[in-house]
């Protein structure tokens, strides 16, 4: 029997390597499949994964229909045995009932990988109704780590080094390097004590240096 798989864990955990290992894997067996991005740090139409791997993709729009985009291809003589779909947090809650419907009624795996939740930590519509219908949601096992060495949680949004928790929900960015300047609009996965606090790599580091206050006043 045809699955809805949800794989889900916070930036940094190896969702898109999964997807791409899971693509390979079908793949070396004479499987046919398709995949599907959106909004990928590499730019359009690419699956890519920060080992330096990636593929191309199909790009989701908004308005793109994955249940008349597989009934068109296996009409017009296409094989499709399985879906990979990659940042469908991104995707519309109408597009996740597509993707069930295509394993119930058609038969053919769907494999999504997402995260759950924004920088604000609520649930993106893709991701909560991944959850509510998926056969089986699974965490990744790989943990992504906070800078202070506890499993990282929650995905935190930078602008210039300092952490948001407003703005547009869709922002493109990847997860700043330790060593590297602050980029404009980045991201960090922080454990849920210090992404309450707001405290980023950069601001404890800071922190941590500024000067002890004389001990006489």
């Amino acid at each position: 029997m045809a699955e809805l798989q949800f794989f889900t864990g916070t930036m940094d955990s190896g969702k898109s390597t999964l997807a791409l290992q899971t693509n390979h894997n079908h793949a070396a067996r004479g499987r046919v499949g398709r995949i599907f991005t959106t909004h990928d740090r590499a730019g359009e139409s690419i699956l890519s994964s920060r080992l330096g791997l990636q593929h191309d993709a199909i790009e989701v729009h908004p308005d793109f229909n994955f249940w008349r985009y597989v009934v068109d291809t296996l009409t017009h003589g296409g094989r499709i045995d399985y879906l990979i779909c990659d940042e469908a947090q991104f995707f519309t809650a109408d597009q996740i009932d597509q993707l069930a419907r295509v394993v119930d009624e058609l038969q053919i795996d769907v494999f999504a990988f997402g995260i759950l939740t924004d920088f604000r930590t609520m649930l993106f519509p893709g991701s909560a109704r991944l959850v509510e219908l998926a056969d089986r949601v699974l965490v990744l096992q790989v943990e992504a780590l906070c800078w202070c060495g506890k499993r990282a949680t929650h995905n935190a949004r930078t602008e210039n080094g300092a952490m948001v928790v407003e703005g547009e929900v869709i922002v493109v960015g990847d997860v700043d390097a330790v060593d590297e300047a602050p980029a404009d609009v980045a991201y960090e996965v922080l454990c849920r004590q210090h992404h309450r606090r707001r405290l980023t790599a950069a601001r404890a580091k800071a922190v941590s240096m500024a000067p002890e206050p004389l001990p006489f006043g």
